[in-house]
């Protein structure tokens, strides 16, 4: 066991190298060719405002991989409110939907007033305004973002969403490690906590108000739950060996995780409330990496119980336990999505380790990302994108790509490495 931990922590050191800069930055890699047309006119302003909404909305939808949002440069005619449009310029530059709008101070803050037009049918389809603080303006836009989202796929928009993610300074006995909080294009990112020793795997409650994560601080792994809006921490777990991977129930009252305090590495719950561990897995093998199930009913976990790792479920009901993957050799770190008709994994093919989608109904198994070493895989909780952590030349960044593999775009930090990516969910 000793032997697996060390293994452990020189992977995960390998991994890191320089600082990353808190906040990261946004590279499109490849656009969907399916992307429906959209104009999102620069918003007029009433003042000086510190941010441009318009700019924001139309990354957030870009990177969706569901719009094509026309350049500015393309747009003759710069409307701000649904009785300026002129339909006809819009059809002749082929674009399906309009969004314009003004910002406004407003007291200390400002109020952003935005409308949704549906160009072929030349009609109206949302109006909406919205107050935002100074500071708040970023977060008004994906507010935007998501309405507009929205009322045109059916689909609720995550843009307010926010991803947790790891970075590391240094080399050697000199690394920094830090974990962060950001919102889901990598802006407004927050320290949650900085420590001299390894920090793994975080996940978020189902609230969004707290991280489980794993911390080496007193050089052996432990389990940690932190509130995020107060700082205030607990050490959920401390057990001899491993104490790895924690996975948040879909009620929050339980976490699932890996511990071999009784000698190989098995699936326990903890009891949130009483800190109570049950063990439900029992083999010779490795199992680690749980996941629950949105239902509450199962839980997916790694195993290589098979001779390598692959993807088995257990069914806290009657206990029984299956393998789902069978395509290919290794199959490991899966994540159901919301729907729960499907799971996200990394499989290595002969391209390297790479983000796929299983079907669970037909066991069809699709590569959706072209990388080589991909690795964490979160599911956005509309369940549209898949983050994950992967490389750029030497280092570490994170990478994102849609639900059908057509759209894909990396998170980069202006230097160093990034890693250990977790997607919230809805948070309100």
């Amino acid at each position: 066991m000793k032997a697996l931990m060390t293994a452990w922590l020189s992977v995960v050191l390998l991994m890191f190298s320089t600082l990353a800069q808190a906040n990261l930055t946004i590279e499109i890699t490849r656009g969907s060719d399916r992307a429906t047309p959209i104009a999102v006119v620069p918003f007029a302003a009433d003042g000086d405002v510190p941010e441009d909404i318009a700019r924001i909305v139309s990354d957030n939808l870009q990177r969706s991989g569901y719009f094509d949002p026309l350049s500015r440069n393309a747009m003759y005619d710069r409307p701000s409110q649904s009785d300026e449009v002129r339909y006809g310029q819009w059809r002749a530059l082929d674009v399906r939907y309009l969004v314009v709008g003004r910002v406004s101070r407003e007291g200390d803050g400002f109020r952003i007033r935005y409308e949704l037009m549906d160009v072929s049918g030349e009609r109206r389809m949302l109006g909406e305004s919205v107050t935002a603080g100074r500071n708040e303006l970023r977060g008004g836009a994906h507010y935007v973002s998501d309405q507009i989202f929205e009322a045109i796929t059916g689909i609720r928009g995550a843009f307010s969403t926010r991803i947790a993610y790891v970075t590391a300074q240094g080399v050697g006995d000199q690394m920094q490690f830090a974990l962060y909080v950001a919102d889901a294009d990598g802006h407004n990112s927050q320290q949650v906590l900085n420590s001299r020793e390894p920090i793994l795997s975080p996940a978020w409650s189902p609230d969004g108000r707290k991280l489980a994560y794993v911390s080496f601080e007193t050089e052996r792994p432990a389990i940690y739950i932190q509130e995020l809006a107060t700082g205030q921490r607990i050490r959920a777990t401390s057990f001899e060996g491993l104490n790895g991977a924690p996975s948040w129930s879909p009620d929050g009252r339980r976490l699932a995780m890996s511990l071999s305090k009784d000698g190989q590495p098995e699936i326990y719950l903890m009891d949130v409330a009483s800190r109570n561990v049950e063990r439900i897995t029992n083999s010779s093998s490795i199992d680690t990496e749980p996941a629950w199930a949105p239902d509450g009913r199962s839980l997916l976990f790694t195993s290589d119980r098979s001779g390598g790792p692959q993807l088995y479920r257990y069914h806290l009901a009657n206990g029984q336990t299956e393998r789902l993957t069978f395509t290919g050799n290794y199959n490991a770190r899966g994540r159901f999505a919301p729907d729960g008709q499907s799971i996200y994994l990394v499989h290595r093919s002969s391209n390297g380790y790479q983000v796929a989608r299983q079907d669970l109904g037909s066991g069809r198994l699709v590569v959706l990302s072209d990388s080589r070493w991909d690795e964490s895989p979160s599911v956005a909780p509309n369940g549209t994108m898949v983050i994950f952590a992967t490389r750029q030349g030497s280092s570490g960044v994170l990478g994102a790509v849609s639900a059908d593999g057509r759209s894909s775009y990396r998170l980069p930090s202006a230097q160093g490495d990034v890693r250990e990516p977790a997607w919230s969910p809805f948070l309100n």
